[in-house]
């Protein structure tokens, strides 16, 4: 009879905390701050230390599933840093090919409006997140936050108030779209391969 185990090993990775950034850690959490903005991250599995101006996290008895929940915590803490040093852009596209539709932005009641979508008589709302910044020029919505994660909820946010149901798709293309989203930085030393 066969018995399966699973090796545990010890797993290490760092990540440079940029100039001008500063890390707090505690039990079960890290906050980074740069020039008033806060982030934080609760975390729990592994280990996160200062080390000059690196973060080192570690798992002294890993298995592949405490290494995949550092990698994503490692991943959160990469987007955390970009984040503070040059926010994130989300770009959504208006497009209204039966009724002319009008979309603005309420920032006392932190919501978009968007009225006239499909000759509806009730105008649709989405929730702006707060820590977010929606401004609409023309057919183009852009999003900016310093937070991802808020970033992208709220654009979400857009795209679904707009989102058609029992109609052909084919015919009724009218919506608001994201078109862009923060691009994905390659790791030092990764070359494409074109």
């Amino acid at each position: 009879m066969l018995i399966s185990t699973k090796m545990k090993v010890k797993i290490s990775e760092k990540t440079e905390i940029p100039e001008g950034i500063e890390a707090e850690i505690t039990k079960n959490k890290i906050k980074l701050k740069k020039s008033g903005k806060e982030l934080s991250k609760n975390y729990s599995g592994f280990s996160i230390k200062k080390e000059n101006k690196e973060l080192v996290l570690e798992c002294q008895k890993a298995t592949k599933r405490e290494k995949k929940v550092m990698m994503t915590a490692l991943a959160h803490i990469k987007n955390m840093v970009r984040g503070l040093e040059r926010g994130f852009t989300y770009k959504l596209q208006i497009c209204n090919l039966h009724f002319p539709m009008s979309v603005s932005v309420d920032k006392n009641k932190e919501i978009v409006i968007i009225k006239n979508f499909l000759g509806e008589v009730k105008e649709r709302t989405a929730k702006i997140l707060r820590g977010a910044e929606v401004e609409v020029g023309g057919e183009i919505i852009s999003i900016k936050s310093y937070d991802k994660e808020l970033a992208g909820q709220t654009a979400a946010n857009i795209e679904k108030a707009t989102r058609i149901r029992n109609r052909d798709r084919t015919r009724f293309q009218d919506g608001i779209f994201i078109i862009e989203k923060p691009k994905e930085e390659k790791a030092k030393g990764e070359e494409s391969k074109e």
